[in-house]
């Protein structure tokens, strides 16, 4: 099988749907501060117990997904996962690319769940932090874990034991990914480390970081010496004016979604913050561009699969989770979206689907990679309108 971009793939990443132009999560300079309240929710915590809908999976053979763009292979092809799973369960899946935006999509459903109402779908596909904070609402059902068997066995380690979710109870993942470090190494030597991105004189004005709050923040939290899944109100505050500091400086050249593998492509910039796959779908046009693990460390995040609250077909949508964990949909899975795979196994099955990806360590990371890798704490209400704010003030200013 030959290698490379596929014309009839979205040009975007997952990931770099997130943001547009440089956009904070919920707009620019002191607009965000406008729209954080929605997260502050009194009264909108539920019981999923009593906001259980009656599973009519046996007598309607449907499944309703919410995903990102681009995130799956071809649905019309007959040999994809997705019609592979339909043809083999008679189970009819309307699946929807409508998740955009972590933000926009909770504004789009937090009316309905808050008030125990169905949103019309049975799975929904959210990043960590989303994922964390509707569990913790009560938004989530959980799992029958005699039904996800594939799930119980083969989700990698690394993935396991989540605060939020620390039973795999509510959650599963879909794909995962990894932020780091990209260089253009046709312009520039290596790069070690966010210190350098932050520092170095040869890289003024040529270096941007991402515009995902938890994304940038947890490096600037290990640059200054915190540990990103748990720190202090002091901590954060030393990490904020750390990344200050370089703003004003004028290092920073922007916070971008992304949007930063043009430039980085073109030698407009020549280091940056930037997620494994993306530097995957560059690598097969220009072999120059090198992801590289910092010495702070890699952050692990994933998007995970969610049955919320009034979801009638959560048998079906058990059905679907577990078949994506058979370590063979999985490879196939992974072989066209290049992000992590969540699924042992799979990278043994990945030598019958495409070779040339088995020792890809942006798909299949090794124990050494995946040693140094960190996740971001959970935010409480207070927390995520102060740190959202402060975010905003520098990374929008």
């Amino acid at each position: 099988m030959v290698r490379g971009r596929r014309p009839d793939r979205a040009s975007l990443s997952r990931r770099g749907l997130l943001k547009g132009a440089g956009a904070t999560a919920f707009g620019l300079g002191s607009i965000a501060a406008l729209d954080l309240p929605f997260f502050d929710v009194p009264g909108a915590q539920q019981d999923p117990a009593k906001c259980k809908a009656t599973d009519i999976s046996a007598r309607d053979k449907r499944l309703v997904i919410s995903n990102w763009p681009g995130y799956i292979d071809p649905k019309k092809k007959p040999t994809s996962t997705f019609a592979v799973f339909q043809d083999d369960t008679g189970i009819s899946v309307d699946y929807t690319d409508d998740v955009n935006d972590n933000s926009e999509f909770y504004a789009k459903v937090k009316n309905q769940l808050g008030t125990c109402e169905p949103v019309g779908r049975d799975i929904m596909v959210l990043t960590d932090w989303m994922a964390a904070r509707m569990i913790s609402l009560g938004w989530v059902q959980p799992l029958d874990r005699s039904a996800v068997p594939n799930l119980q066995a083969n989700l990698i380690k690394p993935l396991q034991g989540k605060q939020w979710d620390p039973k795999l109870q509510f959650h599963a993942p879909w794909q995962s990914g990894l932020t780091g470090i990209a260089y253009n190494a046709s312009k520039t030597g290596e790069i070690k480390s966010f210190t350098e991105l932050l520092e170095n004189p040869d890289l003024k004005g040529r270096v941007t970081l991402l515009s995902e709050m938890r994304d940038t923040m947890a490096f600037m939290l290990k640059v200054v010496g915190a540990d990103p899944s748990d720190f202090t109100e002091d901590q954060w505050a030393n990490a904020i004016d750390r990344l200050r500091k370089a703003v004003s400086s004028g290092q920073i050249r922007s916070f971008t979604g992304n949007n930063y593998t043009q430039d980085l492509a073109a030698g407009n910039i020549l280091a940056c913050e930037a997620w494994s796959g993306d530097v995957i779908q560059l690598q097969f046009d220009n072999p120059d561009i090198k992801f590289i693990a910092p010495e702070e460390g890699l952050a692990l995040w994933s998007d995970n699969m969610l049955v919320p609250n009034g979801a009638q077909h959560t048998a079906n949508a058990e059905k679907w989770i577990d078949y994506y964990y058979d370590p063979e949909v999985a490879a196939k899975l992974a072989a066209w979206v290049n992000y992590i795979c969540p699924v042992a196994g799979a990278q043994q099955a990945m030598e019958k689907v495409d070779p040339s990806l088995v020792d890809n360590k942006l798909i299949f990371p090794d124990e050494e990679t995946l040693s140094v890798t960190f996740d971001f704490m959970p935010l409480d209400d207070r927390q995520q309108i102060q740190y959202e704010g402060e975010w905003s003030d520098v990374s929008g200013g």
